[in-house]
């Protein structure tokens, strides 16, 4: 199995004819994914890839039968493209795009919860679920089917311990960029829930970074509520306090959110930390074989 998405998953690209947007839509069907349309206000009756284009979310639906988006639009029009998907039924929404608001975001989040959607990011590299589906901008060749599921606030460390598992032998169920801003639609306990409830995950890693306590909140909950094996990774351990590094979300203020902090909350709740990518990989290996 796998969570989020697989291989009946039907895309749709929000911003297909943009640069961005039409290069990850090729790139995502060369990977496979049941890519069936795109939409650009004004665009309608073009293609891109072969794919048709619509003006409207909800005509891409109605045409395709679509339960997926990757939304690659501008930030000022980002929000209301996660609002156009909600209200079409979209059931997962992955949007890449960053800089959004926090103040759009603080009002975006809210409604998509009281949806029946599911919206990954912003600022996200996407989900994928090797040789099934990947809705995002990673690179899909490094990834292998497996048993260890990703939950992460950075694309590029992702890479990293997946290139780094993938050399052992150490294949992927799923690999989730929950997003680096302060609000996300999806944070680690949502992610570590479907991951708890899958099957065919057997162990489970989490990505964390500097800023904020997500981290912290998720061992606590991983320590009451998870039985497979867990295993992290914190960024930023030598950043300063109140200098972003990165992230929009990544930013240690008040004495709080530390790369300290977040490892020993990891430790003191049965979570083994990794110093570096290629460590993490070694405790995976060496605990599941």
């Amino acid at each position: 199995m796998s969570i989020i998405i697989d291989k009946e998953t039907r895309v749709i690209v929000q911003g297909i004819t943009g640069r961005e947007g039409t290069f990850h839509a090729q790139q995502m069907l060369q990977y496979g994914t049941k890519v069936v349309g795109g939409v650009t206000p004004g665009k309608k009756g073009e293609n891109v890839e072969g794919l048709p284009v619509f003006d409207f979310v909800s005509e891409a639906v109605e045409a395709t039968d679509a339960n997926a988006t990757m939304i690659l639009v501008p930030a000022p029009f980002a929000p209301d493209a996660i609002y156009e998907a909600m209200e079409a039924g979209i059931q997962t929404i992955v949007c890449i795009t960053e800089g959004l608001p926090v103040l759009a975001m603080s009002q975006v989040y809210p409604r998509v919860r009281a949806s029946k959607s599911r919206l990954i990011g912003p600022n996200t590299m996407g989900v994928i679920s090797p040789g099934k589906c990947k809705i995002g901008i990673m690179p899909g060749h490094i990834h292998e089917p497996g048993n260890v599921g990703i939950a992460s606030r950075s694309g590029t460390l992702t890479y990293e311990i997946v290139q780094n598992l993938s050399r052992r032998g150490i294949g992927q169920s799923s690999a989730v960029g929950i997003g680096g801003d302060p609000i996300v639609g999806s944070g680690f306990i949502d992610i570590l829930e479907l991951y708890k409830e899958d099957p065919e995950t057997d162990a489970v890693i989490i990505v964390g970074e500097i800023g904020g306590t997500d981290e912290e909140i998720a061992a606590d909950w991983v320590q009451a509520n998870m039985k497979k094996p867990v295993f992290g990774y914190i960024a930023g351990r030598a950043a300063p306090e109140g200098k972003r590094m990165g992230h929009a979300g990544a930013i240690i203020s008040g004495g709080k959110g530390t790369a300290k902090d977040k490892i020993e909350a990891f430790e003191a709740h049965g979570i083994q930390v990794g110093a570096n990518p290629e460590e993490l990989a070694e405790k995976v290996k060496s605990t599941i074989g």
